[in-house]
């Protein structure tokens, strides 16, 4: 649990990212100045994993969907591990300073993390290990920073105040950037949710999934995408993640596809992201839990590109 939690005001977060503040008592301002590019959010639940050696780079080259033979010290980069038949498996952020490559994943993911890795070393020269010792926290504009974990007390000295979960979750949802376990399933590939060129690297050569993923791109469509939902500000709760959604006015109610994570947006009002059908109609106004939402779109239904121009949220 976080000793940020100690500041008056502080209510934690619900499970599963318990441990961290949700807000520290005026969400809608924490959220404002996290969008403004002040302050921080603390991200300390996310688990961090270390992999050292001098095969780190081209090994997760090869293993995942990010480019790490050009990554350069310094520079954080997002990479997949997907399953033979490119479904997601894993998703995280990953920093090398030249000599370790660290990795930040979802909260209690790292350990199964750790353990998938370790079944992949095969002869390669690497070593991975979790380190706890490690805490990650959030800047403006959804990028993130590693630091000890005996120094997130004195956060504030150098990033100024911090802001809620809530603030983080706002303006990651409203520029359609999913989290793998929350707003995906065990059938989700990449060309669904909008990250290639993000987190998949269309010109490196081949990894675990990457048959399906440049099928789709090059031959086909995927068969659901990724949707922003703006809901009905009228309903005095947010959709339970992983309720079905459906056509307004199908009178047999049938479920097109599930939400996924959602929040309050200072402007935008209670959003939420949303995995339906590829043959939803993109004008189609949407129920989710009883709650009535409009669709933006975040994949296009048409093409097996991702596109976001539409969104261009400030972040």
């Amino acid at each position: 649990m976080s000793e940020l939690l100690a500041i008056a005001g502080a209510v934690e977060a619900d499970a599963p990212d318990d441990g961290v503040a949700a807000h520290y008592g005026a969400w809608t301002h924490e959220q404002r100045r996290l969008e403004a590019g002040g302050g921080f959010v603390d991200l300390s639940n996310r688990d961090v994993v270390a992999v050292t050696g001098p095969d780190r780079l081209t090994w997760l080259h090869a293993l995942t969907s990010q480019d790490f033979e050009s990554l350069g010290p310094g520079k954080l980069t997002e990479a997949l591990l997907l399953s033979p038949q490119g479904h997601l498996e894993f998703a995280f952020t990953a920093i090398d300073d030249g000599e370790t490559v660290l990795l930040h994943t979802e909260p209690r993911a790292g350990a199964a993390l750790v353990e998938f890795l370790e079944r992949m070393k095969f002869m390669s020269r690497v070593e991975i290990v979790a380190r706890p010792d490690l805490a990650v926290l959030g800047l403006s504009g959804l990028r993130t920073v590693i630091v000890p974990r005996a120094e997130i007390g004195s956060a504030a000295a150098e990033w100024g105040e911090p802001s809620g979960l809530w603030a983080w979750e706002a303006l990651r949802i409203a520029v359609g950037l999913p989290r793998i376990g929350r707003d995906t399933d065990q059938r989700t590939i990449p060309n669904e949710l909008g990250l290639l060129g993000r987190a998949v690297h269309m010109d490196k050569g081949c990894y675990r999934g990457q048959e399906t993923v440049a099928r789709v791109h090059n031959l086909g469509r995927p068969p659901r995408r990724l949707v922003l939902l703006h809901l009905d500000g009228s309903a005095d709760r947010l959709p339970a993640e992983g309720s079905s959604v459906s056509v307004s006015g199908d009178e047999d109610d049938k479920a097109v596809g599930f939400v996924g994570t959602s929040a309050r947006h200072h402007e935008l009002g209670p959003i939420a992201l949303a995995l339906v059908k590829r043959t939803v109609n993109p004008a189609a106004s949407l129920v989710v839990d009883g709650i009535a939402a409009a669709q933006e779109p975040i994949v296009d239904p048409e093409v097996g590109l991702h596109v976001r121009p539409s969104l261009g949220r400030k972040t």
